[in-house]
């Protein structure tokens, strides 16, 4: 386990907000590439192919390798950057936090928030993310040489063990999904598959999933599983919108999903041993499922999810278990393809 929590740790400290993966990427790259060849396509998203070649069977296993962050949009007269969403950023979290500012240089910042004391008891109205500012200690002319427009930030967050198996950090969603694709790709290295995969860390899925259209286009599979985080039980939600931390990966039941798919992974996680839940949603799934499942002249998907607590902030939470079950499941269904 400390392997697995090592592996998401180096993901998660690589950041890649959408449209500017590359750091991220590199990092999944050279993971993956410890066990078949891995390189970066045009959009920026990682691909990688082993099994056989060539085979009926072409499967794709996607997990995107972005995360949610803010893009500086402009500097005031005073030298507070001013900045908007890159990615769905919860703006509650904002006001008071550290950030991370990557310009000519690394930079460090802060949030600027406004006291009780002056808010003339409008303490609980939250500013929409471009009326926000942040104070990086920079003066006008300081600012404006060291930080453009179009520079990303990112919540500083450190990650870090919790009790048991549980860890904590900003960028869970997807790393994990990342560093169980890449798990799974390890336990089948020695395996003698009878279908082609291919992996596709996709690019740009906070903001539309460019990366996952045009990746799955170009790979043309027959069958995808996809792997996202989905709400894990905490206090204030209802428990039957959410999975359990501990409770091992969510199998995605929804209309854009392949159905035997699900049925299937049921019965291996059965046969194996392997604790899983039920994510049921009665419309779109909100993640590349979507869209994989549209390519070309179809592709039969299916989406596991790991379940993941605090969703879009600097410290979300999740389980290691959950990540190597869902890895082991992945593995264990793509070795029963005939």
């Amino acid at each position: 386990m400390d392997e697995l929590k090592e592996l998401i740790f180096r993901l998660c400290e690589a950041p890649g907000t959408p449209g500017d993966e590359i750091t991220a990427a590199k990092v999944a790259a050279k993971e993956l590439s410890k066990y078949t060849r891995a390189h970066m396509d045009r959009m920026g998203s990682v691909v990688a192919r082993f099994g056989k070649q060539g085979a009926k069977k072409h499967f794709l296993l996607d997990a995107h390798i972005d995360q949610i962050g803010l893009i500086v949009t402009n500097i005031d007269e005073y030298g507070f950057i001013r900045a908007d969403r890159c990615g769905g950023v919860d703006r509650r979290v904002l006001p008071g936090s550290p950030v991370t500012i990557y310009g000519r240089e690394v930079l460090s910042g802060i949030v600027c928030s406004t006291p009780p004391h002056l808010s003339d008891g409008k303490e609980d109205k939250i500013l929409t993310v471009d009326k926000m500012a942040i104070d990086a200690g920079l003066s006008k002319e300081e600012a404006d040489r060291l930080i453009r427009p179009g520079d990303r930030i990112l919540l500083h967050s450190e990650p870090k063990s919790l009790l048991g198996t549980r860890i904590t950090a900003a960028g869970l969603d997807d790393r994990v999904g990342v560093a169980a694709i890449i798990r799974c790709v390890q336990l089948l290295q020695d395996e003698d598959l009878k279908c082609e995969i291919t992996v596709l860390l996709s690019s740009r899925e906070e903001v539309g999933g460019q990366g996952a259209v045009t990746g799955a286009f170009a790979i043309n599979p027959t069958h995808a599983l996809i792997v996202d985080v989905s709400f894990a039980q905490q206090p204030g939600i209802p428990p039957e919108k959410c999975g359990k931390l501990g409770g091992g990966p969510m199998i995605g039941i929804a209309p854009p999903l392949n159905r035997s798919m699900a049925e299937h992974l049921m019965e291996t996680a059965k046969k194996c041993n392997i604790p899983y839940t039920l994510d049921v949603m009665g419309g779109s799934t909100g993640t590349n499922s979507d869209e994989i499942a549209m390519t070309r002249k179809g592709v039969q998907s299916q989406l596991i999810s790991i379940p993941l607590r605090y969703m879009h902030t600097p410290v979300e939470v999740i389980d290691l278990e959950d990540v190597e079950h869902t890895a082991r499941l992945m593995a264990e269904y793509i070795k029963e393809v005939e």
